[in-house]
């Protein structure tokens, strides 16, 4: 990863930009129509309805704001090509020595992490200590509950 970026991939980058798209037109629109109905109703000192689109609005803003500052900041890695060894964009499944439990990870830049859909962050100490290894190899990991072994058992979906 560039010091000056943020690693993304290129999926990762087109779901960025897609979710931009959808937020600055049809979102954006939908709140101001929101905003314009509520106007009419008259009062706005007393208008719940007023004041929920403008909380909404904001919230919106914020999250186009945030999402044009990840795209300034986005540096596209392109996903590894090697099947032999763990790199930017592998999915793997580790198995843990000692426990046996079997855990399957795709290695994504850190805006493109989300652990319940299986995609963690190539930051993370599980990635960090797992990248550039091969099928059969064993690393140690010292995670948050304490040092694991755990074997690269399979590259690939």
């Amino acid at each position: 990863m560039e010091a000056s970026g943020e690693s993304i991939s290129p999926e990762g980058l087109e779901a960025l930009k897609a979710e931009l798209e959808e937020l600055e037109g049809p979102a954006r629109r939908d709140i101001a129509a929101r905003i314009q109905r509520a106007r009419e109703l008259g009062d706005l000192k007393e208008n719940a309805e007023y004041h929920q689109a403008k909380d909404d609005q904001a919230h919106l803003e914020t999250r186009i704001a945030g999402l044009l500052e990840r795209r300034r900041n986005a540096v596209v890695t392109e996903v590894s090509k090697s099947g032999d060894v763990v790199g930017f964009g592998s999915t793997v499944t580790l198995v843990d020595v000692d426990t046996e439990k079997v855990q399957k990870w795709s290695f994504v830049g850190a805006a493109e992490a989300d652990a319940s859909a299986g995609k963690i962050s190539v930051e993370s100490p599980v990635a960090q200590a797992v990248m550039g290894h091969a099928v059969g190899d064993v690393v140690k990991v010292t995670t948050p509950r304490g040092v694991r072994n755990l074997r690269v058992d399979k590259l690939g979906d």
